[in-house]
């Protein structure tokens, strides 16, 4: 009998759990709490804490490879998904049906603004290399400055994916933190006059035009970058589904339903290649440290071009509109809402701010495709 109690114990998880697995575990119960109880991205970050769990629990195998006719374990098929670059595509098919580009279209000079503000990530790329990373981490990395997570997660399952995790995470927080990170940086690079500018209403846009932007949109991009047509293609054919208004059902599911399940899968899946020997490292603070700079070089780059807009445009543009040039859809756009409101309550920016915010979407697809092009 105390043969078999030894055996067991021989066998458990607990006899075989490693202390690097014990803080991973820890790390994943604090993600859990942050999601639930602050509400801290829980839609990925509940599925991506609960992988960290799941691997890091000893024994289950759930991230085993084939072998010897021996099947896998069930998230090293699901993350084939996110390996081979299937699931960011999928959510810009969904991001597409759900995303306006009718404040694009009828102010195209805010594509600038969604273009300056990507250049957080050429910056955070260089600095990266100056650290002695590789092109392909120091490319998987900088995307970070987009504020676009499936966008980054693509990147990272193409160039670094040893890195993978740790990358989403950290573009998935600092999406989070936009209401922290950028308020002091558009208030520090603007004057009060210029936060009181009001602006126009924007023009209506006719249905032609909504009908023909997407399809124009991905001939143009995939001819310019072909790397970017994968990411482009989705979240215009998504965006045509939602304008041509012949499929309501499709639209329905992929705002809803669709977007829900790849969000689910894309997120346990990230988590699931999350280790301690990954995670528990100097690497991992240095791609923490790179993404909040990218980020915030964003943010400073697109507030900044607003500033050129506003003196080439004789004070017409409110400058803080650029700080929505990152693609953290809507949020951002909503953050420029709240400050131009403190300073002028009659001034209402946000469907201006969703110009750029939109723009700034297919800009990090842009800049993705870009760097794939380079180091893929």
């Amino acid at each position: 009998m105390l043969q078999i109690l030894l055996d067991l114990w021989n066998h458990s998880g607990i006899a075989s759990i490693s202390y690097k697995e014990i803080i991973m575990i820890i790390i994943s119960l604090l993600f859990l709490y942050l999601a639930i109880k602050k509400g801290y991205e829980p839609y990925l970050l509940i599925p991506i804490s609960f992988g960290i769990l799941l691997v890091n629990l000893p024994l289950g195998g759930l991230m085993t490879a084939p072998i010897d006719g021996q099947p896998g374990g069930l998230l090293y098929y699901l993350f084939q998904g996110t390996n081979l670059g299937i699931y960011p595509p999928l959510i810009f098919l969904c991001l597409g049906a759900s995303t306006d580009f009718g404040p694009l279209i009828a102010n195209p000079k805010t594509l600038l603004l969604g273009g300056a503000a990507q250049f957080g990530i050429f910056a955070a790329f260089f600095v990266a290399l100056s650290l002695n990373m590789t092109p392909q981490e120091s490319a998987a990395i900088a995307i970070i400055g987009g504020a676009d997570g499936p966008t980054a997660i693509f990147l990272a399952a193409l160039l670094a994916e040893h890195l993978l995790p740790v990358i989403a995470l950290a573009a998935y927080s600092y999406m989070a933190l936009v209401p922290i990170i950028q308020p002091p940086i558009m208030k520090f690079l603007t004057t009060e006059e210029e936060r009181k500018t009001m602006m126009k209403q924007l023009r209506p846009v006719h249905k032609i035009e909504r009908i023909l932007f997407p399809i124009i949109t991905t001939i143009f991009v995939s001819l310019l970058v072909p790397s970017a047509t994968a990411l482009i293609g989705m979240l215009m054919l998504g965006n045509l589904i939602r304008e041509s208004e012949r499929v309501p059902k499709l639209t329905e599911t992929l705002q809803n339903s669709f977007m829900y399940i790849v969000t689910i899968l894309l997120g346990l899946t990230v988590g699931a290649k999350a280790t301690g020997d990954l995670f528990l490292s100097a690497t991992t603070l240095k791609i923490i440290a790179l993404g909040l700079f990218a980020f915030i070089i964003g943010t400073i780059s697109g507030v900044l071009m607003g500033k050129l807009m506003y003196k080439l445009t004789g004070g017409k543009i409110n400058p803080l509109i650029g700080a929505a040039g990152v693609s953290a859809v809507p949020m951002a756009a909503r953050v420029v809402q709240k400050e131009g409101v403190k300073y002028n309550p009659s001034n209402y920016l946000l469907m201006h701010a969703m110009g750029p915010n939109v723009a700034g979407v297919i800009g990090s697809a842009v800049a993705a495709g870009v760097l794939l092009s380079f180091f893929g």
